[in-house]
């Protein structure tokens, strides 16, 4: 059985996503994603992260929403969570980061990233508006499975925002179907078991694995979890659609003497990333 993304009654097939995975498979490489905790370490450190991040490279990027339980992830965004929350980041802000981002930037697609509660403490309809508005591409809410789909995922989809979901290690080709019966955009192969920020994964497993997924669908697949080096980027870039870096870019912010050198720091990764990326298939 192979669902594509028209399988679906999702986001629009013309979205700023399909439009940016379209363009980098005309360049034979993979997209890089990259991810950021929205007002870590605050919130004009952040903002100015943030929008620099497509023009050292970053194909589509990923926002973190804080949130005080972030179970999914490792010590890296855990404390970035933390030192965010501390210093007063809030779902307004976070919106108000993308507004900010829109005005300089309407092509790069913009993917929140979080958990479910901050999201139904506001209201669902509220917060796809808002979202909408704002200039968000997609979400991705990984403690939403997707027997809960009528929670979060079809009416982001009404709302033209594409859910992208989560496969894992463990998901069996019996479960995967289930997978990606609503997901749109591209789907996020985590590449090996456990939280974020954890071991590098092996590139020959995740090949195959990938292989195994696109038996099902032709989604994007973009593969991350414990991708910190531009060497490794390129291995796993050469096979997969998308190549995502979070921890090792929070870990630059979090340890850099002064914000403007975190942020500095991040940029220069992230080119350095993308330069992987472009050469990885040459």
């Amino acid at each position: 059985m192979s669902i594509s993304a028209t399988d679906t009654d999702k986001a629009a097939t013309d979205s700023r996503l399909d439009r940016r995975f379209a363009a980098v498979r005309a360049e034979s490489r993979a997209a890089l994603v990259t991810y950021i905790t929205a007002g870590d370490p605050g919130y004009d450190a952040s903002l100015a992260t943030f929008l620099g991040m497509a023009e050292a490279g970053a194909d589509v990027i990923e926002l973190g929403m804080p949130f005080t339980d972030p179970m999914a992830d490792g010590l890296a965004i855990q404390h970035a969570t933390q030192r965010a929350l501390k210093a007063g980041q809030t779902m307004d802000r976070t919106l108000a980061m993308v507004s900010e981002f829109r005005k300089q930037d309407q092509d790069t697609p913009i993917v929140l990233m979080g958990y479910y509660n901050p999201i139904y403490r506001r209201g669902v309809a509220r917060f796809l508006e808002q979202a909408s508005d704002a200039g968000v591409d997609g979400l991705i809410v990984v403690d939403l499975p997707p027997e809960h789909d009528d929670e979060l995922c079809l009416p982001a989809a009404q709302a033209g925002i594409s859910f992208i979901r989560l496969a894992t290690p463990t998901t069996n080709s019996e479960r995967l179907p289930s997978v990606l019966a609503n997901t749109s955009g591209f789907l996020y192969y985590v590449s090996s078991n456990g939280v974020t920020g954890g071991a590098a994964p092996t590139a020959e497993k995740v090949e195959a694995e990938v292989g195994r997924i696109r038996e099902h669908t032709d989604i994007p697949v973009a593969v991350g979890f414990g991708i910190r080096t531009a060497e490794q980027a390129a291995r796993i870039g050469r096979f997969a659609d998308g190549v995502v870096v979070g921890s090792a870019l929070i870990d630059l912010q979090a340890n850099a003497e002064t914000p403007e050198q975190g942020t500095h720091d991040v940029h220069a990764l992230t080119r350095e990333l993308a330069d992987a990326l472009r050469s990885a298939r040459k």
